[in-house]
């Protein structure tokens, strides 16, 4: 596989017309023929028998490699190197911006990307190679291109030593005649109209220009003449070395700018000057602004500051948690860095996935796991390991709590789970059921024991809101691991929640989220004081324009390496085109006690029927009464006389999940048997301002149809509202990718068939199915029926057809009793 690695300074070394990208090329990793084009290009740009590791690109020439690797997952940043680039139609964000063509001119229309600027390069060692091409070389003349009017263009030409520069124009439908005309009246050089040269005598003045612009001119295509070639055969360049060493936990990295054997001190005294040369026994060094600016790039990077004083020689403290970030800045001012082997073990897992090591995990869960999900568990491994935290911030649907509950599973030690009050029963039944060797205990409720009493227990799974209750409980106990999940509960750092987490001890401390929490600062730098504490600076409260945005900038680099996201785009290969969920619910005390209280008052009442000696059919249609009523108070109390006042878990649940979608811009349907709650969710998406879609069987076809096509057409549009009899066929709603069941549908089939109205043909993403249940109710009993009697789940019955249920009545008092 062919990897086009791109700078984190991308902007700014675009703008300057010199990148840095780094290329990785592994012809046993995928198919080469898609990669045949990017090749040619790199060939094109750097003969040899290999490609090499480091080139330096304009503009132009980047612009090329790009366009020829359009729709392939070829592009990374080196902020992100596992991931690559999406591709928008022919277009790549975040880059195309930066590297597109200037608006052409009558002078430059007909230029082609790669001629008059694709200097023949080779591996970049700090900079381009001194060009050695006269006037006659062959390579010079194959840069020559045509334009409409089939002129040649030629390209400029310069002559001269260190004592004067002659430059001769290139001819003016040339693509840098107007900025060369400019630079030079700009710097003083004189036109001698007998020859047509430009010239500049000055020793200081022609030395000054040559560190400033000489490798604007090779980017021109410039060609340089023999003579000059041997006049400034001794003038070199300066460099910027990088040498890192391991002290303690940290590392100490020093940047200095070494100018052949140059004095440091008449090094520094230039540099501070503003000079852009140094002379040192009869040798001249160039200091070119392109190290200028890179060495000061990176010594802003390291110390936090961008108004730090350029020095020659700088060290700097790196703790071990930046040596992912600092190595992309090290190596992107230069590829000489070489680190040391702690340096390496740190950084190399962080910076290119493929590299973590797979924590000893139990064979029959390597089974479950996918691919994806098992780099998922290898990453947290890794923080955990090198004492870090981290975000894994995949798309919802991609199973974060699985990947968590795998890492947790090889640790030793008591580690805890912080989680919404309505996951905490999901948590418990998630590790039952993939990590059944697990102790768990659930803190949470009214009987909830002592937090500090760990003994036996391998994990403890608690909401924040009894976290802040206990909260001195916890202080008084080290974990292992703490993993917060839904972490933008904790996105406000002057919330209760996040002061809570922030006064847990543990070893790693990992968050869990499916919204992109680095589309906000302020949230993320509030998660990461509780998952690196201490790690990331705050921006100064001064900071504006554009200081402000190079410290937004600096907080996301520094971030970067600890955020794992994963969409189902990029992992759609290993992903099943429906992925199915079961979100189990645990009722509050006064929703179980409201429960209890409908349960036994229809259980009584059946109870006298059947004492009664009423009919089987006069029983059967009571004891679907009673399922109703037991139904709607799983879905929210309120649909029944003395409800309003009870809070449903089940709603709490399914708030969790709208808002998660909407902020990860995903579309939902939500189906539901009680038009009644469909008139609460209703009201809830009103009261946050969401826009949304509603059918049910008192609608025409013609309505029907006309909101359906207001959905289809307005992504705008987040849910749609769907009551059973309205929507389980003949509905195509591949506008949404996300289907939310509020309450089981007794018959899977019509299930399915609703669920189908997302997933069908037409829908290009993968569809998230998911089912709410409340826990210890009868609603599981209903699913557990459902996997255990699967011959009769094609004709059971739904509450409103008892006439064709299959189940006898012991079974459907089964249902009730107990639950």
């Amino acid at each position: 596989m062919l990897r086009i690695i791109l700078p984190p300074n991308l902007e700014a070394a675009a703008a300057r017309d010199a990148v840095a990208v780094r290329l990785e090329w592994n012809p046993g990793d995928g198919p080469i023929d898609a990669a045949l084009p990017a090749l040619a290009v790199i060939e094109r740009l750097a003969p040899g028998a290999e490609v090499p590791r480091f080139v330096q690109l304009t503009r132009a020439q980047l612009r090329a490699l790009v366009e020829a690797a359009t729709g392939q997952p070829f592009v990374f940043l080196a902020s992100r190197p596992t991931e690559p680039l999406a591709w928008s139609e022919s277009k790549l964000p975040g880059v195309t911006e930066h590297i597109a063509a200037p608006v052409v001119s009558d002078r430059t229309r007909g230029r082609s990307p790669l001629a008059g600027d694709s200097e023949n390069l080779s591996p970049a060692r700090g900079l381009p190679p001194q060009t050695q091409a006269g006037p006659s070389d062959s390579r010079a003349k194959s840069r020559s291109h045509v334009t409409d009017s089939a002129q040649p263009s030629q390209p400029p030409l310069v002559d001269g030593s260190e004592h004067f520069l002659a430059i001769t124009l290139p001819s003016r439908n040339h693509h840098a005649y107007d900025e060369l005309l400019e630079l030079l009246k700009g710097q003083g050089f004189a036109l001698e109209t007998s020859n047509r040269r430009w010239w500049l005598r000055d020793r200081h003045r022609t030395l000054a220009f040559l560190g400033e612009h000489w490798t604007a001119l090779k980017d021109w295509g410039a060609e340089f003449t023999e003579n000059f070639n041997k006049n400034t055969a001794r003038i070199g360049r300066a460099e910027i070395l990088t040498e890192a060493r391991a002290t303690g936990d940290d590392f100490d990295v020093t940047l200095e700018l070494r100018a052949g054997d140059a004095d440091p001190a008449d090094v520094y005294k230039q540099v501070s000057s503003g000079r852009s040369f140094v002379e040192s026994r009869g040798r001249v060094y160039l200091v070119e602004r392109s190290t200028r600016e890179r060495l000061a790039g990176a010594q802003h990077a390291l110390a936090g500051d961008p108004s730090r004083p350029l020095m020659h020689r700088s060290t700097h403290r790196v703790p071990r948690h930046r040596v992912a970030e600092v190595g992309d800045i090290l190596e992107s001012i230069g590829p000489n860095f070489r680190p040391p082997v702690e340096w390496a073990t740190g950084a190399a897992a962080l910076r290119n996935h493929s590299q973590l090591a797979m924590p000893q995990l139990a064979p029959e869960l390597l089974t479950i796991l996918r691919p994806y999900q098992r780099l998922g568990a290898a990453w947290l491994h890794h923080l955990h390991s090198q004492r870090l935290g981290g975000v894994l911030a995949d798309e919802m649907g991609l199973g974060k709590t699985l990947q968590a509950l795998a890492m947790l599973s090889t640790l030793a030690g008591t580690s805890l789970v912080v989680c919404p009050a309505s996951l905490v029963e999901n948590w418990r039944r998630e590790a039952a059921r993939f990590v059944p060797s697990m102790r768990v205990r659930v803190h949470h409720g009214s009987d909830r024991g002592d937090a500090a009493d760990l003994g036996g227990v391998d994990l403890i799974v608690t909401s924040y809101g009894t976290l802040v209750r206990d909260r001195a409980r916890f202080e008084g106990v080290e974990f292992a691991c703490l993993i917060a999940d839904e972490a933008q509960h904790v996105k406000n750092r002057r919330t209760q929640n996040a002061a809570a987490l922030r006064g847990i001890r543990a070893r790693s401390r990992l968050m869990l989220t499916g919204t992109p929490v680095e589309n906000s600062l302020d949230d993320l730098q509030s998660i990461f004081e509780i998952a690196l504490p201490g790690a990331i600076k705050p921006i100064p409260s001064d900071a504006r324009g554009d200081e402000r945005k190079w410290h937004e900038a600096h907080v996301r680099r520094q971030t970067a390496p600890f955020i794992l996201r994963r969409t189902k785009a990029q992992v759609a290969p290993e992903l099943p085109p429906k992925i199915e969920q079961v979100v189990h619910c645990e009722a509050g005390p006064e929703q179980r006690a409201f429960y209890e209280r409908v349960r036994a008052s229809t259980e009584g009442e059946i109870e006298k029927l059947e004492f009664a000696g009423g009919k089987e059919a006069q029983v059967r249609l009571a004891v679907l009464t009673q399922l109703l009523r037991l139904r709607q108070v799983c879905c929210d109390p309120a649909l029944l006389p003395g409800g309003d006042e009870v809070g449903s878990a089940k709603m709490d649940a399914f708030l969790e999940l709208l808002d998660e979608a909407v902020d990860d811009g995903h579309r939902m349907l939500v189906f539901s048997q009680f038009t009644s709650l469909l008139r609460l969710v209703r009201a809830e998406l009103e009261s946050r301002g969401l826009q949304f879609a509603s059918i049910d069987g008192s609608m025409s076809p013609r309505e029907r149809q006309r909101e359906v096509d207001r959905f289809q057409a307005s992504a705008e549009i987040p849910v749609f509202l769907i009551s059973l009899k309205a929507g389980g066929t003949g509905l195509n709603l591949t506008g949404a990718d996300t289907v939310v069941h509020f309450d089981p549908w007794w018959n899977p089939a019509l299930e399915a068939q609703a669920t189908d109205r997302a997933h069908r043909i037409g829908q290009t993403r993968t569809v998230n199915v998911y089912k709410l249940i409340v826990a210890g109710t009868v609603e599981e009993k209903v699913l557990a029926l459902q996997e255990e009697k699967a011959r009769l789940l094609a004709d059971v019955f739904d509450e409103s057809d008892a006439a064709n249920a299959r189940l006898s009545l012991t079974e459907l008092r089964d249902l009730t009793r107990n639950a």
